[in-house]
């Protein structure tokens, strides 16, 4: 029996506007944002069992987006402000790959390539902030479409009351999967 492999796009959670000339890539999650990432990320954890490879736009509030799984990642400018969607599934080598991977990006970038994983063209599709799209394929068919198994924003998981209740990774609570990464 083969094996399913992941293709997970998540977008940054809510990030500060950009004022007083601060770069785009410089703009950090808000309070919020950061409830938003440790909901998605706790979420996310509960029900990943593979090991990912998880790739980050340059921009720091997607590093912060994904610093909250508590896991190792890669900076990769292939997925950051302004990457298209061949870019960002050549850097994950989908569909030609041998391993999960979880993409940390922007909304433009993120909904062409779901657009084009499934319907097979670039549309913009709008990706809510702190949203993920997974995906999945078998390993060794590479021309398959891929499943869509889930859509899911912060927001369908508690929204502001549940994200502010959480801890940081770094306190005493902890999801179990954080322990295990440890």
């Amino acid at each position: 029996m083969e094996s399913l492999l992941d293709l997970i796009l998540w977008r940054h959670a809510e990030a500060e506007e950009a004022v007083g000339g601060v770069a785009d890539t410089k703009r950090r999650l808000t309070a919020r944002g950061e409830g938003q990432a440790r909901l998605m990320a706790c979420w996310l954890l509960e029900r990943t069992t593979k090991k990912l490879r998880i790739l980050v736009s340059p921009a720091q509030r997607t590093q912060m987006t994904a610093h909250a799984l508590g896991l190792p990642f890669e900076v990769q400018p292939k997925v950051g402000i302004g990457a298209d969607a061949a870019e960002l599934l050549a850097a994950a080598h989908w569909p030609n790959h041998d391993e999960s991977v979880l993409v940390v990006g922007h909304k433009h970038t993120l909904g062409r390539a779901a657009a084009l994983l499934i319907c097979g063209r670039e549309v913009d599709w709008k990706v809510k902030k702190g949203a993920l799209w997974w995906f999945s394929s078998r390993a060794g068919e590479p021309d398959a479409r891929p499943l869509l198994r889930a859509v899911i924003d912060p927001g369908f998981l508690g929204g502001r009351v549940a994200a502010s209740r959480l801890s940081s990774p770094e306190s005493d609570w902890a999801p179990e999967a954080w322990r295990d990464a440890a």
